[in-house]
């Protein structure tokens, strides 16, 4: 538009006499000596603006309706400067482009109304997080407790084993009557003792994977709506640009109407309006895309980190589970071995050379859901440290609403 809204001006000139072509002074020509970084922003904002133009047919078609409206309301300017007058009907045309194009701003603005006007606050999945992060840290602690008592049954084992072979070798060197009642006794403890993963126990588990699962799933909700409302930026930096070119040729306008009737307070406070706004327009509204892009992309950082963590957390309980089920499996087999040792002397020695063979295994299903257990536990926290990190780093303010992009 800036190098549209420009030729509309250059050919209009040809025609006027040169007392109406000086009236039309350029904003910078009467700026303080800072309007050389003025134009430069005020050419940066305007090729900024032809760019988007070029990407944009929406835009493309709305620059082409202002172009026309500018061009209408200055040529019906320059008719009356011919004449040495303004009519009313040259003031009505000026008006009526002006509204014009305001209504065409507003054609944009209500046509992406749906798209910019929805916000949700980010404190209360931040909330249900820790929340869920505090319910698995509480299970981690009963999962500790029944790998205790998973070690107690691993100690009972080993007595059971070492009893087992010091009453064998009894029975070899005296050759005397086998005798395994205190490796007996000690197959009755394991038996009493039992699995350690209780009903409870698994409804603990199931409670916090399911909330886990849900909040993940939240989580990536969030993180889509995010991604929406960052896309809508493009957006809002059209109807901003539309808003902008607006600006530009009323400035203009205004300015011919007010060389025009040859009002000189009028055309330098006009002309002074016309270099300071514009020149700093563009930084202003760029600085308001980027702290509104700062502050969304700050509150995916957060939804990102936790939708990692909950993952995480997720594939933990995950091995957990599976692990904890080859560890039913193997004490059932163990149990199943201690039921057949009461069968008689003979049955004792076949149970505890199968309990022999299977030992290693279940003790390393122990250790390495003692591992899973640590790992859990130190992820959720690091988790929780990583997002009140991010939290804090967030800027202030930020979880309030940012209407136009919910």
């Amino acid at each position: 538009m800036g190098s549209q809204i420009s030729r509309p001006f250059r050919s209009s000139s040809a025609h006027h006499t040169p007392a109406a072509a000086a009236a039309v002074p350029p904003a910078r020509s009467i700026s303080d000596p800072t309007s050389n970084s003025d134009a430069e922003s005020s050419n940066s904002d305007l090729s900024s603006y032809e760019a988007a133009c070029r990407a944009d047919p929406d835009l493309r078609s709305f620059d082409s309706t202002v172009q026309l409206r500018t061009s209408r309301a200055i040529n019906s300017i320059a008719v009356g400067l011919e004449v040495r007058s303004l009519s009313l009907d040259s003031l009505s045309d000026v008006t009526e482009s002006l509204l014009g194009m305001n209504q065409e701003v507003v054609k944009i603005i209500l046509k992406n109304k749906r798209e910019i006007w929805k916000n949700k606050e980010l404190s209360d999945l931040v909330d249900d997080y820790f929340e869920n992060s505090l319910f698995t840290l509480d299970f981690c602690t009963t999962l500790d407790s029944c790998l205790k008592r998973a070690g107690h049954i691993e100690s009972v084992i080993n007595v059971v084993i070492k009893k087992f072979e010091e009453e064998h070798r009894a029975v070899t060197e005296e050759g005397s009557v086998k005798n395994y009642s205190r490796t007996l006794e000690e197959l009755r403890s394991f038996k009493m003792a039992g699995d350690p993963f209780t009903q409870e126990f698994f409804k603990f588990f199931n409670s916090v994977h399911s909330r886990q699962i849900l909040m993940l799933e939240r989580l990536q909700a969030k993180k889509r709506k995010l991604d929406k409302k960052l896309g809508k930026l493009k957006v809002w930096k059209k109807v901003c640009n539309v808003i902008f070119v607006v600006a530009f040729a009323s400035v203009l306008i205004c300015s011919v109407v007010a060389a025009a009737v040859t009002a000189p307070p009028m055309v330098t406070a006009l002309a002074a309006a016309a270099a300071v706004p514009l020149g700093s327009m563009g930084k202003w509204i760029n600085s308001i895309w980027n702290k509104w892009e700062k502050d969304l992309r700050g509150q995916r950082d957060i939804i990102s980190g936790m939708q990692i963590g909950s993952y995480i957390v997720i594939k933990d309980l995950d091995s957990i589970r599976v692990l904890v089920d080859r560890f039913q499996i193997a004490i059932e087999e163990l149990l199943s071995n201690a039921e057949f040792a009461t069968r008689g002397q003979e049955a004792v020695e076949v149970a505890v050379e199968d309990i022999k063979k299977k030992v290693d295994d279940f003790i390393k299903i122990i250790h390495d859901l003692s591992a899973h257990a640590n790992k859990c536990t130190q992820e959720t926290r690091m988790a929780r440290t990583l997002i009140l990190r991010r939290i804090m780093n967030h800027p202030s303010g930020s979880n309030g609403d940012i209407g136009m992009f919910s």
